[in-house]
């Protein structure tokens, strides 16, 4: 059994991985942090009354609870803060909260030196292991196609543009095409920003508009030819799968490690 923490708990995506977790027979949730809702037990707010862990806004409670891993969906504003927590406090930890950017994630490398790696992390910037397969198909098929372009849309209260997984994508058709010749289409814009943001030559476009959830495409160009591979996430419960393979997994991935790839396999 893994004793779970979850932090950022009564959020939308917090209330999921308490109900994941504890409907996990491997699994157990031990303790439940979040600012507000404090004092609440977490089974009413997931629809299971028996589990009784209590709300409470003191990370301190996984260390009192004793939880092996800490699952932080909180906010790009705090989820440094709450790093530095884990990891000073050997707490392994498995890390959804967007707006990860390399710099933050040499921090983290750093802080697991200084800290003796006595924790690992997780970092993913989507737990949905259709996005995963999405980015490896776009990179296989960027070394055969001259031309992509990405197109990602999500609800209208996300905190970032693009999206992480947008930037990865980018970035991994970038390197599957390093040293073929590209073709990106040169245009003039009428409107600044028509042909979106440029990640290592890969033109990258955001949609914000309510009722999504997370869906992006690629769409690559040949000479009489187009290839679009798209993946939607319709639900948030898409996440969970991955999510509970990271909360398996991160205790055997020593240091850092970016992105559910790695835990698929090859």
């Amino acid at each position: 059994m893994i004793s779970v923490g979850v932090v950022g708990a009564a959020g939308r995506m917090g209330r999921m991985v308490c109900d994941a977790v504890a409907a996990a027979p491997d699994l157990g949730l031990v303790a439940a942090v979040d600012r507000s809702r404090v004092g609440e037990p977490v089974g009413m707010l997931i629809g299971r009354p028996d589990v009784d862990t209590v709300l409470t806004e003191e990370l301190h409670a996984l260390l009192e609870s004793e939880a092996e891993v800490a699952v932080d969906f909180t906010h790009p504003d705090v989820v440094m803060d709450n790093l530095r927590w884990y990891i000073a406090h050997a707490v392994n930890a498995v890390v959804g909260t967007t707006g990860m950017t390399d710099e933050r994630l040499d921090q983290i490398r750093r802080l697991l030196e200084l800290e003796g790696s006595e924790s690992n992390v997780i970092v993913a910037p989507n737990f949905a292991v259709g996005a995963v397969l999405m980015q490896r198909f776009a990179a296989e098929a960027a070394r055969h196609l001259p031309a992509a372009e990405v197109i990602e849309l999500h609800h209208d209260g996300k905190a970032d543009a693009p999206s992480g997984t947008a930037i990865a994508t980018a970035r991994m058709i970038a390197a599957a095409r390093a040293g073929s010749e590209t073709a990106e289409p040169r245009s003039d814009e009428s409107v600044p920003g028509a042909r979106g943001g440029s990640v290592e030559g890969v033109r990258v476009h955001a949609v914000r508009l309510p009722g999504l959830v997370a869906h992006q495409e690629v769409i690559l160009g040949g000479a009489g030819q187009t290839l679009t591979i798209r993946h939607d996430s319709m639900d948030r419960s898409s996440f969970m799968p991955g999510v509970l393979m990271a909360i398996r997994e991160v205790g055997e991935r020593r240091g850092l490690t970016v992105g559910l790839d790695a835990l698929l396999g090859s």
